[in-house]
């Protein structure tokens, strides 16, 4: 009688300490999920506001030009596909977009009317995509290291195991686009 209940004793602290291990576990995937959420949100929110500043941009130049409407209309485009983006993926595409749009428009425009880069409010709109920008950059490797953090977590060992059975996977990383590695050319004719 006693062996058995030393052997009832033995199983359920082994399942108590399982179940305190699963439980920890558990949250420590919860917070490092949600800490990827953050930082791909904060990228989200960086891309908008530098999707907010292009009707500005647009403002300013319009008093300036007759510009083309075919290149306005792709800036447009890009900056709504910026605002409609919920995945990493999504948000890389819609960057890429924006960024291809807004760089030949900004091109064009510059070089029909060089008046305009006299301008005060056209220069410091441009400041302001040019911060704009470095925020991305600095959100987008916060994203990174997070999921980095994440990733690694959930395939090691043994909390691979918990993340199976609760069902964590994989964050996709930002990449560079593939036009990242074609310098801009700048023209000032």
């Amino acid at each position: 009688m006693k062996k058995s209940l030393v052997i009832i004793v033995a199983v359920i602290l082994v399942a108590i300490i399982i179940a305190i291990s699963a439980v920890s576990t558990y949250n420590g995937l919860v917070k490092s999920q949600e800490e990827v959420n953050e930082k791909q949100s904060q990228v989200g929110v960086y891309l908008q506001r530098r999707a907010d500043l292009i009707p500005n941009f647009v403002a300013t130049v319009k008093g300036y030009s007759d510009y083309e409407q075919s290149t306005l209309t792709a800036v447009t485009e890009a900056r709504a596909a910026v605002g409609n983006a919920k995945t990493v993926t999504e948000q890389e595409a819609a960057q890429t977009q924006l960024n291809d749009a807004v760089r030949v428009w900004v091109n064009a425009v510059t070089e029909a009317y060089p008046e305009l880069k006299a301008n005060s409010q056209y220069q410091a709109l441009l400041d302001e995509l040019a911060g704009s920008e470095n925020r991305i950059g600095t959100a987008r490797k916060d994203y990174n290291d997070a999921a980095k953090s994440y990733n690694t977590k959930i395939r090691t060992f043994p909390t691979n195991i918990f993340a199976g059975i609760f069902g964590f996977g994989t964050v996709d990383y930002f990449k560079a686009d593939e036009s990242s590695s074609t310098p801009p050319v700048v023209k000032f004719d």
